[in-house]
């Protein structure tokens, strides 16, 4: 399938085609290893906005964990910006931990910095949670939510897991939870199949294709969102699949500019500090590794 095609067929079946979030994955750490501060996480957000497109929006993996929402979420709001929440849900005292973190969150700060909520991380994926047990993590955070004052149905809770989990059978309790799907998708570690980059762009759009083709059919008109994919600039060869700067930029062009108009993008990653592999799109100074206009 091709990638301007499928993309467009995307496009036209969501409504408001320019109201779409996109932004990065982002890191709680510094370089240096330590935990962000506000003045951090500002940092984050103003390096985003200053890149060609204008980016306002960052994931965050988890919620207490670093003091994560304490200091992203000031930062957001000093600086115009908005967090797709992630929330732990390995461990009850830790799940129970990161729920009082957000609650606090938003019990202080309202929710205009919300983009949305993702209950886990790939839990199916590493199988590390049953889809049973999550969809009631998900149910149990939508709740908590649902007392706070200016809460509304606006606020979507779901899950973000690799496609491969999400077209699994044994997962659609999950689905069946969720306000929206996020889906992860890296045809650089497709090892089963060619996967050089001059096919990373079909692969790509091809995993978004069978993840909402299931999606739709487990629980019609529930979004699927792009909350993981990118390309590596350095680190080893995996399959067919070459990290360079090239390659990187490459599947930018041909992946990121089609998904940020297309649906809630949020790409991997704004920095990871040379990783191997490494995803980064900023380097330890905020200086782009590549070219990110489209």
């Amino acid at each position: 399938m091709k990638v301007a095609a499928y993309a467009l067929a995307l496009a036209a079946s969501l409504s408001g085609a320019n109201a779409y979030w996109s932004g990065f994955n982002a890191l709680a750490k510094r370089a240096d290893g330590q935990c962000k501060t506000q003045a951090d996480w500002e940092q984050d957000f103003r390096a985003m906005k200053s890149l060609p497109g204008g980016f306002t929006s960052l994931r965050v993996y988890a919620s207490s964990d670093c003091n994560t929402l304490t200091n992203a979420v000031p930062a957001a709001i000093a600086t115009g910006g908005h967090i797709l929440v992630g929330v732990w849900t390995q461990d009850d005292n830790h799940f129970n931990a990161e729920k009082q973190a957000l609650l606090a969150a938003v019990q202080q700060h309202g929710f205009g910095w919300v983009v949305a909520v993702s209950v886990g991380s790939e839990d199916l994926y590493r199988k590390e949670t049953p889809a049973w047990r999550l969809a009631e993590q998900i149910h149990d955070v939508r709740g908590m939510l649902s007392t706070v004052l200016g809460y509304t149905t606006d606020v979507q809770v779901g899950h973000v897991d690799t496609w491969t989990a999400w077209v699994d059978g044994a997962n659609t309790a999950v689905i069946q939870a969720c306000d929206f799907v996020g889906t992860d998708g890296y045809p650089y570690f497709q090892n089963k199949e060619p996967n050089s980059i001059d096919v990373a762009s079909n692969l790509f759009w091809n995993s978004v294709k069978k993840t909402r083709d299931v999606v739709n059919s487990v629980k019609p008109g529930t979004w699927v969102w792009v909350t993981e994919t990118g390309w590596p600039s350095s680190g080893p060869v995996e399959n067919q699949a070459t990290p360079s700067v090239d390659n990187a930029q490459r599947y930018w062009k041909e992946v990121a500019c089609s998904a940020f108009s297309s649906a809630h993008t949020f790409w991997y990653s704004l920095q990871d500090f040379n990783a191997s592999p490494s995803f980064g799109v900023l380097d330890v100074n905020f200086n782009p590794v590549y070219n990110l206009a489209c």
